[in-house]
């Protein structure tokens, strides 16, 4: 398995879903990729939360 280039649905910046954190996400079950960068992701959590 090989880090990808991935594009935010949010933002449209490329960020990089690393090997490790594939690892995470087959461990935990999820099947699909992330859609969001990192600072899209924490955005939209604290925007949830209010």
């Amino acid at each position: 398995m090989a880090d990808k280039n991935l594009v935010c649905i949010n933002c449209g910046k490329e960020f990089t879903f690393t090997e490790g954190e594939q690892e995470f996400y087959k461990e935990k079950g999820f099947e699909n990729e992330p859609k969001r960068c990192a600072d899209c992701r924490k955005a939209r959590k604290i925007q949830r939360s209010k």
